[in-house]
C-alpha cells in the first residue's frame, strides 16, 4: 500500500466532528472557542495514538481559520489547508524526543516574540514534552509565565508524571482516554465502508482488542491486514497475522469453575503451557472477559446482537452472580498484578484459579472436592469454605441501593454495582460517588446529588467526564442531568463505601484484640493496643 493511502493518514480527523471518542476535550475545547476564553497553553496526556497531536493541529486550524476563531474551521481556506499539508509558517511542531536541549529550546522561544507571519496566532506543537532537559524547562517556563498575547502553546506527553509541577500549573490539562474497542470496531467498519473493502466482524473485533485503546494503531494493523488477506479482511488470517489465540479456552475455564471442577481447570492450564498461551496476558483477557459478563448482567442490550460471542456470554451472565463476577475479577486483577512474584507464571496462574475455586459457592466446592485427588486432606473443602464465607463477607456490603428500572432496557440497573465498572477519578469521581441513580431512560441518566455536595452541581468538568464514562460504558451517547435531592433513603456509593471502611477497621480492631498473641503480650510485658495504628488488610 502506498504511503498515500496509508488509512491511518488518509483517515486522520480534519476537525473535532470527525474525531472518534474524546468527547470531554472536544467539548471543552469547543465551548473556549465559542466564548473566546483561550488560555495561553493546553496540555494533552494519554497513551499513544490516542488522538494528541490530531486535536493539536484541528485546534490550531480552530485558532488561524480565515473565517475567524471558531469550533469549526472551514477546511478550505489557505491557513487551513497549509495546516492540513503541514505547510502553515505558523504552526511549529517540536518533537521534544530528539530536541531535548536548552539551545533548541530558547531558539524557539525567541521566534515566539516575533509576531505571526500570516496567521492569527503563532501555535507551537511540542510533542512528547516530558522528555525536555531540566534546564530547556527552565527556558520554557519564563515564556509560559509572560507569553506573548499571539502565542499558544500545545504540549503533548505520555507521561505527565515528568513534566516539572510548575509547568503543569501553567497549563490546561486534558487527558485522553484509551478508545474501547467497540467504537474502535466502529469506525473500522465505516472506514472499511468507504473503502469497499469487504471484511469480517471476528476479524475486526480481534484488530480492535489488538490495538489496545489507540485508533492509529488499529488503522495500522488494518492496513496491515488487508495487505495479508489480499485486499479483504478475513477473520481466519488476521488471526494468524496478529498471531492471536482462539479465546474459547477462557469461556471453558468460566464453565469449568461454575462446575467446581478442580481437576479441569488444571487442565486447561497445561493445555495452555502446551500452546504456549502466555499467562499474564491469559490473566489480562480473562479480566476482560469478566468485565463483559458484568455488562451482560446490567445492561443485556449493551451487547450488540453481532457480538460473535454473545451467546456465550448471556450463558455465563445467567449462571454466574452478579457478586461471583465481582470477586472473581478482583481475583484475577491481583493475580495478574502478583504474577511476577510467584514461583513462575504456571504458578502463578494456577493458584488464581485455585483461589477463584475456593472462594466459589458451596455447591462448587463440593463438586471441587469430588474432583480433586484422592490423596487430598478431607479437611480442605471446609477450610476453602469457612474462608470463603470469611473474604465474601468483607465485599457484600451490609448497606445497598435500591435499583432503578431502565424503560429502555426493563432491566434493574444498580448505581453501586454500575460505578464500579466505571473509570473515574477526581471531581467526577465524587460527583457519581454523592448521587443515586433517579432515571434512566432513553439514553437520559438523571443523578439525585446530595444537598451537602451541591458545589459538584455546578462542575461543568466532571458532570462531562462522568457523561463520557458512561457514554463509553453503555456504547451510545448518554444525556446526563444531576439535580439536588434528597438521598437518605438510598445508600449512596459513597455512603456505602464508608459503611464498608468502618466495618472492616471494626472487624480489623476485634482481630487484633483477640489475637492469642497480642493477648499474651498485654498479660505478660504490659504492651497496650494502639488503636490508631491497626488498618484492615
Amino acid at each position: 500500500m502506498s504511503a498515500t493511502s496509508v488509512l491511518a493518514r488518509k483517515w486522520r480527523p480534519r476537525n473535532f466532528a470527525q474525531l472518534a471518542g474524546q468527547e470531554h476535550v472536544v467539548q471543552a475545547l469547543t465551548n473556549a472557542l465559542m466564548q473566546n476564553r483561550l488560555h495561553h497553553a493546553y496540555l494533552f496526556t494519554g497513551t499513544r495514538g490516542v488522538g494528541k497531536t490530531t486535536i493539536a493541529r484541528i485546534f490550531a486550524k480552530s485558532l488561524n481559520c480565515e473565517n475567524g476563531i471558531t469550533a469549526e474551521p472551514c477546511g478550505v481556506c489557505g491557513a487551513c489547508t497549509e495546516i492540513d499539508s503541514g505547510r502553515f509558517v505558523d504552526l511549529i511542531e517540536l518533537d521534544a524526543a530528539s530536541n531535548t536541549q536548552v539551545d533548541n529550546m530558547r531558539e524557539l522561544l525567541e521566534s515566539a516574540l516575533y509576531a505571526p507571519t500570516s496567521g492569527r496566532f503563532k501555535v507551537y506543537i511540542i510533542d512528547e514534552v516530558h522528555m525536555l532537559s531540566k534546564s530547556a524547562f527552565n527556558a520554557m517556563l519564563k515564556t509560559l509565565e509572560e507569553p506573548p498575547s499571539h502565542v499558544k502553546f500545545i504540549l503533548a506527553t505520555t507521561d505527565p508524571q515528568k513534566i516539572p509541577v510548575t509547568v503543569l500549573s501553567r497549563c490546561l490539562q486534558f487527558n485522553l482516554k484509551q478508545l474501547p474497542p467497540a467504537l474502535i470496531n466502529t469506525h473500522l467498519q465505516y472506514v472499511l465502508g468507504q473503502e469497499n473493502i469487504p471484511f469480517e466482524m471476528g476479524a475486526l473485533n480481534l484488530v480492535a482488542r489488538a490495538a489496545q485503546g489507540s485508533m492509529r494503531d488499529a488503522l495500522s494493523l488494518l492496513d496491515q491486514a488487508i495487505a495479508y488477506s489480499s485486499g479483504k479482511v478475513d477473520e481466519a488470517l488476521v488471526r494468524t497475522m496478529l498471531g492471536a489465540i482462539d479465546q474459547g479456552y477462557l469461556f471453558d475455564l468460566l464453565q469449568t469453575l461454575r462446575a467446581g471442577d478442580g481437576a479441569g481447570l488444571l487442565r486447561i492450564a497445561d493445555d495452555m503451557a502446551i500452546r504456549s498461551i502466555a499467562f499474564e496476558a491469559a490473566l489480562q483477557d480473562l479480566a476482560t472477559l469478566l468485565h463483559r459478563i458484568a455488562l451482560a448482567q446490567t445492561i443485556p442490550n449493551a451487547i450488540p446482537d453481532d457480538e460473535p460471542e454473545r451467546a456465550r456470554l448471556l450463558e455465563l451472565a445467567q449462571q454466574f452472580t452478579p457478586e461471583e463476577i465481582q470477586l472473581n475479577y478482583q481475583i484475577v486483577i491481583h493475580g495478574r498484578n502478583e504474577i511476577d512474584l510467584a514461583p513462575d507464571e504456571y504458578a502463578g496462574f494456577t493458584m488464581t484459579l485455585l483461589r477463584m475455586l475456593a472462594f466459589a459457592p458451596q455447591g462448587a466446592q463440593t463438586s471441587a472436592c469430588q474432583a480433586a485427588p484422592k490423596t487430598a486432606p478431607a479437611t480442605m473443602p471446609k477450610a476453602a469454605s469457612t474462608a470463603a464465607k470469611h473474604v465474601a463477607a468483607e465485599p457484600a456490603p451490609v448497606m445497598q441501593s435500591v435499583p432503578v428500572q431502565t424503560a429502555a432496557s426493563g432491566t434493574d440497573l444498580d448505581w453501586n454495582t454500575l460505578l464500579s465498572q466505571l473509570n473515574l477519578q477526581g471531581m467526577a469521581r465524587e460527583l457519581a460517588k454523592n448521587s443515586v441513580l433517579a432515571s434512566f431512560t432513553d439514553g437520559r441518566v438523571v443523578l439525585n446529588l446530595a444537598p451537602q455536595h451541591k458545589h459538584l452541581q455546578s462542575n461543568k468538568i466532571a458532570q462531562d467526564k462522568l457523561q463520557a464514562a458512561l457514554s463509553e460504558y453503555f456504547v451510545k451517547p448518554i444525556k446526563l442531568a444531576v439535580q439536588l435531592g434528597e438521598t437518605k433513603d438510598v445508600a449512596t456509593p459513597a455512603a456505602v463505601e464508608q459503611h464498608e471502611k468502618q466495618t472492616r477497621q471494626q472487624q480489623a480492631e476485634e482481630a487484633i484484640k483477640q489475637d492469642s498473641f497480642v493477648r499474651e503480650a498485654q498479660a505478660h510485658l504490659g504492651a497496650q493496643v494502639i488503636e490508631s495504628s491497626i488498618r484492615p488488610v
